[in-house]
Order: structure tokens, then sequence, then C-alpha cells
């Protein structure tokens, strides 16, 4: 039998070009990463690859992606600057080569705890783009030797491109949630701007006073919404948003949040009911995660609905997924809408008429569900109502 050869360095380096190719065709961040990491552990032979970004203004690095890590929220994980090997990497923007990393007195042993995979021989490099750190990357357990000077060239080369490929998309999302957040916002600003214009009214009447009142408040709050729900959805997108994976009771969850919601519905006259069964299990996910999601489609199930209505909120275990369903007796959607559901700021032609939400809503409950490595779905029929429906693993290591 002939041993494999190992490839040249000019092959390596012809293989480094046709990947950077492949990185210039997309402009979705997480993409991007998995497709660096990838590429990272195949150029150097390398067990697993993984990218840590660094957030300047917290001065934090965060783990964004990896080659073999079937631990879905560990993404956005804090790395600590001092006592780590990435924040040496960072603080000093040099690259690395270590023999054995359990060894060395800045390894940053947590990572090795939750992924069950012991770190040997390791090689990181900064991601430099503009003169600043803006992450590093690094392969860990080289598949036979170690780790050759080599594999530090070829690394140091795919880091420098990954860098600017990096800040690029970040600079693109950013740019494009932004200009859809402006105009967003021009509606709610320009109700403000009516209101405050009738205020100046030298002796506008009582009848008046009231319903500008109502207009501030009602866009205030909108506008405070908005705000926060664009603030969700950028740390999502960026990967900064940190999860905390914790076994609960999600019977009590369940309770919790339609006691929450149960006076809005009084108020609108929409009955809610809730369905669980008595031998509901346990959950491993990040709860406040889960009860962001499940008070957001209470609130559109409650806020799309007609009078004397119904909502209902029920959950089921299977053998290795619980399945929670959000019903409503609303107008119910068309296709045609429903293909666009999850896309920021869209809103159904069914809710016209209807107090107007952030268009984001929906979209950060599938990126929260994805991030636990579930799946959300939708049923809807024209004038009978809406069903949306959260599938998520009962145990996510």
């Amino acid at each position: 039998m002939v041993d494999s050869v190992q490839p040249t360095l000019l092959e390596r380096y012809q293989r480094l070009l046709e990947i950077l190719r492949d990185l210039a065709s997309t402009l979705d961040l997480n993409v991007l990463l998995n497709r660096i990491s990838q590429a990272a552990a195949d150029l150097s032979n390398a067990e697993a690859a993984s990218i840590l970004l660094f957030d300047e203004n917290k001065k934090q690095l965060f783990f964004q992606s990896s080659t073999n890590l079937e631990e879905p929220l560990m993404q956005g994980l804090v790395i600590p600057l001092e006592g780590s090997i990435a924040g040496w990497i960072v603080s000093q923007g040099k690259p690395i080569v270590l023999v054995d990393a359990q060894q060395d007195p800045r390894h940053f042993s947590h990572i090795g705890k939750v992924t069950n995979i012991t770190t040997t021989s390791l090689l990181g490099v900064p991601l430099i783009a503009k003169e600043k750190v803006v992450g590093v990357l690094e392969a860990i357990n080289k598949k036979s030797g170690t780790f050759t000077q080599e594999d530090l060239q070829v690394l140091v080369a795919l880091g420098a491109q990954a860098a600017v490929a990096i800040e690029t998309t970040r600079l693109f999302q950013q740019s494009d949630l932004i200009a859809e957040m402006v105009h967003e916002l021009r509606t709610p600003l320009s109700s403000l701007n009516t209101a405050a214009h009738l205020l100046l009214r030298q002796d506008p009447s009582l009848e008046q006073r009231q319903k500008v009142t109502r207009i501030l408040h009602d866009e205030t709050a909108r506008l405070i919404e908005m705000t926060s729900a664009f603030l969700d959805l950028a740390r999502l997108e960026s990967g900064r948003t940190e999860f905390h994976a914790q076994w609960f009771d999600l019977t009590s969850l369940l309770e919790e949040c339609a006691s929450m919601e149960a006076t809005r519905a009084a108020e609108n006259k929409i009955r809610l009911r809730l369905e669980i069964p008595l031998d509901l299990p346990q959950l491993k996910a990040d709860r406040d995660k889960i009860k962001q999601v499940l008070l957001n489609l209470l609130s559109n199930a409650i806020k799309y609905n007609c009078q004397h209505g119904e909502v209902l909120l029920r959950a089921e275990a299977g053998p290795k997924q619980i399945t929670i369903e959000v019903s409503d007796t609303g107008p119910g959607m068309r296709e045609s809408d429903l293909a666009h559901l999850f896309e920021k700021f869209f809103r159904a032609h069914a809710t016209e008429g209807y107090a107007q939400g952030t268009g984001l809503g929906l979209v950060i409950c599938k990126r929260i569900v994805e991030a636990h490595r579930g799946t959300i779905e939708v049923e809807s029929q024209v004038g009978v109502g809406t069903t949306i429906r959260v599938h998520l693993p009962l145990n996510l290591s």
C-alpha cells in the first residue's frame, strides 16, 4: 500500500486561490465563516478549525464557527482575552504554533469541556483587516506529525484574505439592514411630526389633544419596539448573541407566557387556550430566547385576530423533539404571502387595517429557533386562521 503524498506548497497555494474565489461568492456571514473554517482545516490537514471574532468595543472574543462542532448554541460564547491562546493572538497580533496546547498556561479549557474535544497541537493566526485584528483563525490537532512552517504560511495567507471578506460582508449586512431600518422609521417619525405640528396650533380642542396624545403614545411605543427588534436582529446576524443552554420545565414556561399575554387577549376579546400534556418532558435550550419566541408568536396571534376569536397554545413531545404550536382564528394569509413571511420588514396583505408591528419579529424567531437546531413552519388559510409550529430537539448535546 502506497502512503498518501502530501500536496506541495505550490499545490496548496493553487488550492488556496480556488478557495478564495469561492469565498468571494457569498455575502452571508455565517456561510462565509463556515467556508473559511473548512478551508483552514483542509489546507493545514487538521482535524478541525474554528473562527473567533473580536468585538473591539466590548473588548471581547466570541466563538463563531467550527468545522466539527455539533453544539449549536456555542455560537456567541465569550472567550476571555486574558487566559486564552486566542486572546494572546488578538493582543499580540501574531500567529502561534503549539505542539501541545494542554501544557500552555494560556490554554482556555472550557471549550474542550463543552465539546469533549481535546486540543493537542494548535496553529492560530490573527485575522487582520485595515491594520486591526477582527478575529482569530485556529486549526487544531494535525492529522499526522506537527504543524509546519508551510502550514503557517498557508494559513496566514488564508487569514489575510478571509479578514477582508469578513469585513466586507459585515459592512454589506449592516448597510443593508440600516437602509431598510431607516426606510421603516419614516412612517412613525412622520406621524410624530404631524402630532407635534397639531400641538403647536394655538388652541387645539380637547378632542384634538386626546387624539394627538394617542398618536404620540402609539408611535413612540412603535419606535421603541422597532429599535429593540433591530438591535436583536443585528446581534443575531453578527453572531454576537450569546446563548445559554440549560434544562428547564417547558410546561411552566408555556403557562408563564400564556399568563403574560392573557390581559392583552382579554382587551381584544380573544379567548386564549392552553393545551399541554401532563407528561411534557423538560427541554434543554436557552429559556429566555425560547420565551422571546413564544411571546412574539402569541402577541402576533392576538394582534392579527378577529374579535371574539381564539388563540391556542399547545405542545406535544415526540421521541427526539418537542413541537409547540400557536394557532389563531384571524384572517389567514394567501399562499403568495407565506413565501415571504420570514423576510425582514415583510407584512402580509391580510394584516392591513390591523396595528402594525415591526416586521422583524418572525425573522428573529426563525434565527433563534435555527440556532437551537430547530425548525419553524407556517400553515394558513384565508378566512380560517394561521398556525405556526416550532420544532425543537429535546437535547442539544
